[in-house]
Parts: structure tokens; C-alpha cells; sequence
């Protein structure tokens, strides 16, 4: 539910982020039955993944283009990845090596920063970041843990106490040394992200990164340091990046966000709108306060990235940051 404005009841997002919906079921015991994967591949469907994340979508961009496993290949691969089961169905990820044509393609309602592209044989491939929101809640979840995979494992190949390769096992949830037989699993960074709202709740601080396209702002967020709570990164990092000494922090919700391993951690904080700003140098080029106004603006103009056209640009739908600044303004 968003928050009801008569009554001052605190916001809370309206439903589960797009990236943290999911509908299959995660099972250790069978990631550890070789006789049972097997089993699974055989009746199977297969996510292809290339190198850049992007897989075969339906041309609007709302359902994954899945293969039989059988088609992939008659064996289980050892690069093949038990993503989930759902019924009589396995879903597996494997990695893929597609020719693409030159030319690069936009998803629908997309930010048109992470192009997809068209394969020799007419698929439209896209990543997470452009059609996550797209996807109904069983592919965003495939999808989502297949990227998470994909990248763990790319920055994971040799041991980080003797150095030897890794090979991989319990169907690609673990890998295990060669030289030292040392067990590791897929790591995950958590990071908040903030909403700051004035003492009224009539202002939101928003900022921007000097790398953004012009226009485009966002809630502010951080790591989460070695040995720190949540909610003492809340603090620190608000008055890192922009001066803000927040109180009245509280959660909202989660997101998986596997760019390349984290989890973002939404909370609301109250802040000061009359203080100073103070913006970290080299990372925050901008942050300023905008009327809940300004935000139902941005979002009713809607379009690739919320608000083009009107000054304003907030996150896509993909990302947490969209639901808790959609939840706040009430829309």
C-alpha cells in the first residue's frame, strides 16, 4: 500500500520490486543429487545467457524465449545452472555465445542505456536492467538469479586462499578448488538505499551522478561497511554523500540487485530541508529537494525513464528506487 495522506499513515511500497518477484522453488538437497539434476535437465527448459546478460525475449519484450533442454544438449552441462523448479518443470541457465546483427534495440519503456540487440536468427536478446519490470513474476526471478549466477561465477574462477581454478558444483550454487578442495559460494553485497523526506513529508532529496544522462535523479545510496548495521550506514552514508543527518529511519523492502552481487536495502529517513547540502566530491554532481508535485509530474509524463520532458528524470521500473518514490508520492 502507498501512504494515505488523510491519516499520515507511513508510506510502504505497494508490492514486492520487480527484480525480487519470483515463483519457482529453491531446493539445496536436489543442487546436491547428481542423479536427480540429471533427471531435471532431461525434462528441462534452458535460459540462454550471453556475456553481456542479455537473453531471447518475445519481440514486446515480456516473456523469455526458453529452450528445451534437450535441444541444448543431451548430457547436463557443467557450466549449466539449476535456477529454480516449478511444477514438473526445471529452469536451468547456461551460457551462450549468439551472433548478433550490428544494430542495436531498445525494449519497450526501457532507459535506452542497455541497448539489446537482434540475433542471425530474429530474436530480440535484452539484459535484466532493460526488461526486468517487463517480465511476469516467473521469468524476472529466473532472470534475476541467472545474471547473479553468471556473475559471481565470472569473478569467482580461481580459490581466494590458494589461487588454483575453481570448477563448479551443486549445479552451479558452489564451486570447489582444485588445489585445496576449499568450498565457496555466491557472495552477496548488501547496500542501502534511501529515501530522505522533509520534517512535513511534502519534500524528497534526490542526487545525481556526474555519469547520468542530464536531467536524471534518484534516492541516494551506499554500502554497507565491514563490521556496520543498516542502519548505521543509513546515517553515514547520507551524511557522506550529502550532508544529511537522518533520523527516523525505517525499512521498506528488498531488491536483489546483481549488478554485479547486491542486494539493495530500502529504507525512509527524515532530514532537515533547511540545512546546507554538502556533496561528495567526484561522486554526487547534484542533489536538491522536489515537491511531491514535481515527482507525480515526472511519473504521469512517463515514457523511457520516468519524466523525459518535464526537467525530471526518476528510475525506471526495474529499479527498487522507482516503487519507493512511486509509494511516496502516492501514485
Amino acid at each position: 500500500m502507498t501512504a494515505d495522506i488523510r491519516t499520515g499513515e507511513p508510506f510502504r511500497l505497494a508490492g514486492p520490486p520487480a527484480l525480487s518477484r519470483t515463483t519457482t522453488v529453491r531446493d539445496e538437497a536436489v543442487r546436491k543429487d547428481p542423479a536427480r539434476l540429471d533427471e531435471l535437465w532431461r525434462r528441462g527448459k534452458v535460459l540462454l545467457l550471453d556475456r553481456t546478460g542479455r537473453t531471447p525475449v518475445t519481440d514486446d519484450a515480456t516473456t523469455l524465449l526458453l529452450r528445451d533442454a534437450a535441444s541444448i544438449q543431451a548430457e547436463r552441462p557443467e557450466e549449466a545452472s539449476l535456477l529454480g523448479e516449478q511444477g514438473d518443470v526445471a529452469y536451468w541457465s547456461v551460457p551462450a555465445a549468439e551472433p548478433m546483427r550490428p544494430d542495436p534495440v531498445v525494449p519497450p519503456n526501457a532507459w535506452g542505456l542497455w541497448p539489446g540487440a537482434v540475433s542471425e536468427a530474429g530474436e530480440q536478446w535484452h539484459d535484466l536492467r532493460g526488461v526486468g519490470a517487463l517480465l511476469n513474476d516467473t521469468d524476472a526471478g529466473l532472470l534475476t538469479a541467472a545474471v547473479a549466477l553468471a556473475n559471481w561465477h565470472a569473478r569467482a574462477r580461481y580459490c581466494a586462499k590458494c589461487a588454483h581454478p575453481v570448477t563448479r558444483t551443486c549445479a552451479g550454487w558452489a564451486t570447489k578448488c582444485t588445489g585445496c578442495d576449499r568450498e565457496e559460494y555466491p557472495r552477496t553485497d548488501p547496500a542501502v538505499i534511501v529515501l530522505i523526506r522533509d520534517d512535513e513529508d511534502e519534500y524528497v532529496l534526490l542526487a545525481r551522478q556526474p555519469i547520468w544522462p542530464p536531467d536524471r535523479y534518484s534516492v541516494l545510496a551506499g554500502f554497507v561497511e565491514a563490521g556496520e548495521s543498516l542502519e548505521a550506514c543509513v546515517e553515514r552514508e547520507m551524511e557522506e554523500e550529502v550532508g544529511a543527518k537522518v533520523s527516523d529511519i525505517r525499512y521498506l523492502g528488498s531488491q536483489p540487485w546483481p549488478f554485479p552481487r547486491s542486494i539493495m536495502i530500502a529504507f525512509a529517513a527524515q532530514a532537515d530541508r533547511t540545512a546546507d547540502v554538502h556533496l561528495a566530491e567526484g561522486e554526487i554532481e547534484d542533489a536538491r529537494w522536489f515537491t511531491k508535485t514535481e515527482i507525480r509530474t515526472a511519473f504521469e509524463a512517463g515514457g523511457a525513464g520516468e519524466g523525459v520532458g518535464t526537467g525530471l528524470i526518476l528510475p525506471g521500473p526495474t529499479s527498487i528506487a522507482h516503487h519507493m518514490l512511486r509509494a511516496w508520492a502516492g501514485q
